[in-house]
């Protein structure tokens, strides 16, 4: 298979054990002159002070949330002006979908939701060594995911697919299908 020509920001989401590290990983490793962005490295790297998201936010939650999500959109969009192609990824749900696509500069950027179905989840978040989901449930975050984000890009089940075989997808369409302008 032949790599996508053009570089690109591709920017993955969806709810957690969906794949979107794996996938992001593939992807980088496949493409030429590419990094990987993990935007919850960010969350992480705060050591005192953070306040997660839960079903019910406090407005420091949301607040740490939108830093993430703007020192990600700027990592992108450094390193896209390097020359690289950047491969992005993290759980960005509901509205805050439409203000990350706002926040990336640089064009193009292709969005990428990876929404296979919830109990393709919980076999995937079984199989797992960690678990991602204390205060969540699949389902809360799966009805977020698909009633309260915006159609941006290409969507994805990936239930019955390998890892490879969604890779190979993203290959093969996203630069003509999730191009968002």
């Amino acid at each position: 298979m032949n790599p996508a020509p053009e570089q690109a920001i591709v920017l993955i989401t969806g709810i957690q054990a969906a794949g979107k590290s794996t996938i992001a990983q593939l992807l980088a490793e496949r493409l030429p002159r590419s990094v990987h962005v993990r935007g919850d490295l960010f969350r992480r790297m705060v050591i005192n002070g953070r306040v997660d998201m839960t079903p019910n936010p406090s407005q420091e939650a949301v607040r740490q949330l939108r830093l993430r999500h703007r020192l990600t959109a700027a990592a992108c969009d450094e390193y896209f002006t390097e020359g690289f192609t950047v491969i992005a990824q993290d759980v960005i749900l509901g509205a805050h979908l439409s203000e990350m696509v706002d926040l990336i500069q640089q064009r193009p950027l292709l969005v990428v939701v990876l929404a296979p179905r919830p109990e393709a989840i919980a076999a995937r978040e079984a199989a797992r060594a960690k678990n991602a989901y204390h205060q969540w449930t699949i389902n809360l975050l799966d009805q977020g995911l698909r009633n309260d984000t915006p159609r941006l890009g290409l969507w994805l089940d990936t239930s019955d697919q390998t890892p490879d075989d969604t890779a190979n997808e993203i290959l093969t369409r996203a630069w003509t299908e999730a191009n968002i302008q």
